[in-house]
């Protein structure tokens, strides 16, 4: 028979956690429970602090000078070099840029030029919507493209099909792709393979192995902010020949000659296009410091060990509510979300709010909860789900506050 769990045997996995060190230093407003973070991570107290140091001391004092005597110039390489970390990258293969949206675009387009012949691009039917306008939008430009929307990404690669588009980590249900499987199946087809990272880059050990391009934000696991610079993967073998669209003057071989003409940088600065927002590149510097020192394996496992917890409980406790519960339970092919369908989806997660339980809601009827290990304990895991039981036993969720509606939040 299968131990029902108390709050205590909760308490006792937060004694011994090794992480538990790591929640003090992100700011954690008084009461919430957080399970958002796979939307906007929390703000760590190190890049509140550099933040205020770049203002008062870098920008405040240093003006024009701290481009050079801050390193200002060299951010987007240093955060990319970071990141790499992160995802199995080198250092010199990743830059910090622009948004993740705008960085789809250039390397779709850089990926249609390198297979010359070839005018499709392949994509999930169920991908997150920007990967797809990005790419129906590059395509409409073009005037010579196709978008192909499959169901089945394999069976889907054929010879005419330029790039493969993918998201590692479905963003509803959490499922986790085979990252090296359809690397292969697509480059068995001479078709080249762009990652999108949003979802997994800072929950998951990343090993980007064979893949040409990724891509991600540094807003979700990464704890960059609201906004944060997102970022570039150029695999290394493409440097020499890879050609993006937004030819700005900052990914030009010689920026401050201002010549008249574009010649690319050479390697990964090439991504390059515009000035780079020096305050939240550094607030998502000093956030990735955290997640480098933690370590993704540690991370991963606590994550693993949190959402077994949550579905647990919820299996316990909340049984009568009906939530379905769509990620895989293996662990081997989820994120570091637990996504539920319920047919009052939007009203519970209204509810849940209420109570300053933070989840998010995804039409027409998913509840994601997310799991950031650095910033939630097992404790608030056990007191998400009272609310959730006290919920659906005082039936709040009938009230016409939390009615259903149309909207997403």
């Amino acid at each position: 028979m299968t131990k029902t769990l108390s709050r205590e045997d909760c308490a006792a996995l937060d004694a011994a956690d090794p992480l538990a060190p790591f929640l003090p230093r992100f700011r954690r407003p008084r009461g919430a429970l957080y399970f958002d973070g796979n939307s906007l991570g929390m703000l760590p107290w190190a890049a509140s602090r550099r933040v205020v140091e770049a203002l008062e001391k870098e920008w405040g004092e240093g003006l024009i000078e701290s481009w050079t005597e801050a390193g200002w110039i060299q951010l987007p390489e240093r955060v990319g070099a970071k990141i790499a970390r992160l995802i199995g990258a080198e250092a010199d293969e990743v830059i910090a840029t622009d948004s993740t949206s705008i960085n789809l675009f250039k390397l779709l387009a850089a990926g249609l030029k390198l297979r010359p012949g070839r005018r499709v691009i392949l994509t999930e039917a169920g991908n997150f919507p920007t990967d797809i306008y990005m790419a129906e939008g590059l395509a409409q430009l073009l005037g010579d493209v196709e978008v192909r929307l499959a169901e089945d990404i394999r069976a889907a690669i054929t010879y005419d099909v330029a790039v493969v588009a993918l998201s590692h980590v479905d963003y509803r249900s959490s499922a986790l792709a085979d990252m090296a499987d359809l690397t292969a199946a697509a480059h068995a087809k001479g078709a080249l393979i762009l990652w999108d990272l949003s979802h997994s880059a800072g929950a998951l050990p990343v090993a980007l192995g064979e893949a040409d391009f990724a891509v991600g934000c540094g807003y979700k696991f990464l704890n960059g902010g609201p906004g944060a610079p997102a970022y570039a993967f150029v695999a290394k073998r493409w440097h020499h020949q890879f050609v993006q669209p937004l030819a700005g003057w900052m990914g030009h071989a010689a920026p401050f000659e201002f010549e008249a003409h574009y010649r690319p940088a050479p390697g990964i600065k090439r991504a390059l296009s515009g000035t780079p927002s020096v305050l939240a590149m550094t607030a998502l510097d000093a956030a990735l410091d955290l997640l480098l020192e933690a370590g993704m394996e540690r991370i991963r496992l606590k994550a693993q060990a949190q959402m077994d917890l949550f579905a647990r409980l919820v299996e316990q406790r909340c049984a009568e509510i009906g939530l379905e519960l769509l990620t895989p339970r293996d662990h081997a092919v989820r994120g570091s979300h637990l996504a539920y369908r319920h047919p009052q989806g939007y009203a519970l997660t209204q509810a849940l709010r209420a109570r300053r339980v933070v989840p998010d809601f995804r039409a027409p009827d998913i509840i994601r909860f997310g799991f950031t290990p650095l910033t939630l304990a097992y404790v608030e895991i056990w007191d998400a789900v009272e609310q959730l039981a006290t919920i659906w036993r005082e039936e709040l969720w009938r009230e016409p506050r939390f009615a259903m509606k149309a909207a997403v939040t």
